[in-house]
């Protein structure tokens, strides 16, 4: 993949994404691991895009009042010290390459069976369990770390089917703990390659950054105007799947 086409396809997640209040770590991972970046640089670079992208969609659910403070820290407790962890973790490339296709291929039939797991969860009480979100929050934490995907891919249909709380909340909720995780992941990649070596990716791959700025701040701005979230939804999971398949492939073949 060209670096122009790269570029475009950067700013066209950040834009999809953010108009419905996600980072777009699994295709920013997706997106990588498709290029000729090397395994190394996947989940720094998709953290630091994840960074920019969802520090407006967060910033405006908290200014909205659709994120219950009470209630995220339970989720978020363990999820940054274990987004540290898994961003640290020193992995071969062959065990990284098997949990980055597992974690892609789970993330994309996550993302085609969302509405009929959000139906199934639209009827009942809204639940409320301190140790289920503790444990959500740390597994979500550390696979966010160690392959770049924030965890709200993940975390949306685990509350929508538990209850969690109003769809609007969860949001909310999922915005900011992809932005806390990815905030502690990078910091745990950055302190495993040393600093030298992280800018060095960073700086490698800059170009990256203003385009998914530009994408989630016009995405943020018009929100599902841009394109319906089902749509969204689809172009997505048929990306990470074939990228999951790829790698599986690849896998299997070494």
């Amino acid at each position: 993949m060209g670096t122009e086409w790269l570029l475009l396809a950067f700013f066209a997640a950040a834009l999809l994404y953010s108009s419905v209040g996600f980072g777009g770590g699994s295709t920013y991972t997706a997106l990588l691991a498709l290029s000729a970046a090397g395994l190394a640089e996947v989940p720094i670079v998709a953290l630091a895009c994840n960074i920019v992208v969802v520090t407006a969609g967060a910033s405006k659910f908290a200014a909205a009042g659709h994120i219950a403070w009470r209630r995220f820290w339970p989720v978020a407790l363990l999820s940054v010290p274990f987004a540290w962890l898994g961003g640290y973790v020193l992995l071969p490339d062959r065990f990284f390459a098997g949990i980055l296709a597992a974690a892609l291929g789970v993330a994309g039939l996550l993302m085609v069976i969302q509405p009929f797991l959000q139906a199934k969860a639209s009827v009942g009480a809204h639940t409320e369990n301190r140790l289920a979100d503790l444990g959500t929050g740390g597994f979500l934490g550390l696979l966010a770390g160690m392959t770049g995907i924030g965890g709200g891919i993940y975390l949306s249909p685990i509350l929508h089917l538990r209850r969690w709380g109003a769809p609007r909340q969860i949001a909310g909720t999922c915005a900011l703990f992809i932005l806390v995780n990815s905030i502690s992941g990078l910091a745990g990649q950055v302190t495993k390659l040393g600093a030298d070596r992280a800018v060095s990716i960073m700086a490698d791959n800059l170009l990256l950054f203003p385009a998914v700025l530009l994408g989630g701040l016009i995405g943020s701005q018009f929100g599902a105007r841009i394109m319906p979230e089902k749509y969204v939804r689809i172009l997505t999971a048929i990306l990470v799947l074939y990228v999951a398949l790829r790698l599986g492939l690849r896998l299997h073949t070494d």
